[in-house]
């Protein structure tokens, strides 16, 4: 059981719990030390005991046997999913983008692709053109249309089968449930993450001082918001604070502000925040050295 239980998102297969509690507790406790709590700080890194913070790892679930890269090939329902995600992704670039050429370039696209419907043939075929408006934007820019499209893909078939495959969901719960105890005070759930830690928390029936999702997908309604557990979402019970935290050019973090989508959010989520995390946007460990992140999750310690 661990006082802290970290959950992170997709494309992780190739790593373990240990390297990732390498690469996220530094920047925790960076976060939590730019808040201006060393000596917690240095609990959670320099001399950290052995299992009070544990990353929740699941990544291994989505490799197959005498495969390295992990499952990406897509069904053509699942390519229909993978324009529908994409095109959300574009659609929120349109509203929220830090660039007011972002911006201005996505709603072009958006009109582009709305005057183009029924030209391309093939449920892969329509999805390229989205592909292509996509890597014109600033988190996509250097990266070529290919690596956009490995990017979606990966992104959506990962997230689909958690949502849709109850083996895949049980275990990944189970990997969760594994460190979460009366002792457990915080959780927090990075990208694909922060709906494990979301479900986990309706799942763990007792008090939780904090929520703590980043990146979040949970406001992507054509592929996470209808498909999470329970339905309706809701605040899970016994948590006392959630807060969500999004890059304005995180498109994986479909909406920063949860708070309408979610009943009983009232005094509970605090959502909306924006923080900069320079040219990675969705990197977990950017999000994780905000003083943001150090100052809630030091309230939530310290019992203020």
């Amino acid at each position: 059981m661990a006082r802290i239980v970290l959950v992170h998102g997709i494309a992780q297969e190739q790593k373990s719990a240990d390297t990732l509690e390498a690469e996220w507790l530094p920047s925790l406790a960076g976060g939590v030390r730019l808040a201006g709590d060393a000596a917690l700080a240095d609990t959670l890194w320099r001399d950290a005991r052995p299992g009070s913070a544990r990353m929740a790892f699941y990544g291994d679930l989505f490799l197959k046997d005498g495969q390295q890269g992990g499952a990406d090939e897509l069904t053509e329902d699942e390519w229909a999913l993978a324009g529908a995600l994409a095109a959300e992704w574009l659609r929120n670039a349109a509203i929220s983008a830090s660039r007011e050429t972002d911006r201005n370039r996505a709603r072009t696209e958006l009109a582009l692709l709305t005057g183009a419907q029924g030209e391309e043939q093939g449920v892969r075929a329509a999805v390229r053109p989205v592909l292509n408006a996509l890597v014109r934007l600033k988190p996509f820019a250097r990266l070529g249309v290919a690596f956009a499209e490995r990017v979606v893909v990966k992104a959506l078939k990962q997230v689909t089968l958690y949502l849709t495959d109850e083996t895949i969901r049980n275990r990944v719960q189970d990997r969760v449930a594994e460190h979460l105890g009366s002792e457990t005070e915080v959780i927090i759930g990075h990208s694909l993450g922060s709906v494990v830690a979301y479900e986990a928390a309706h799942l763990h029936g007792r008090p939780l001082p904090l929520l703590l999702t980043l990146g979040s997908p949970l406001g992507l309604r054509t592929v996470v918001y209808e498909r999470t557990r329970p339905q309706p979402p809701s605040v899970p019970p016994g948590v006392a604070r959630w807060v969500n935290l999004a890059d304005r050019d995180d498109l994986v973090a479909a909406r920063p502000d949860l708070t309408p989508l979610f009943p009983g959010a009232d005094g509970v989520l605090d959502s909306g925040y924006t923080v900069d995390n320079g040219a990675k946007p969705h990197e977990a460990e950017f999000y994780l050295a905000k003083r943001r992140t150090g100052e809630v999750v030091s309230a939530a310690l310290s019992g203020r």
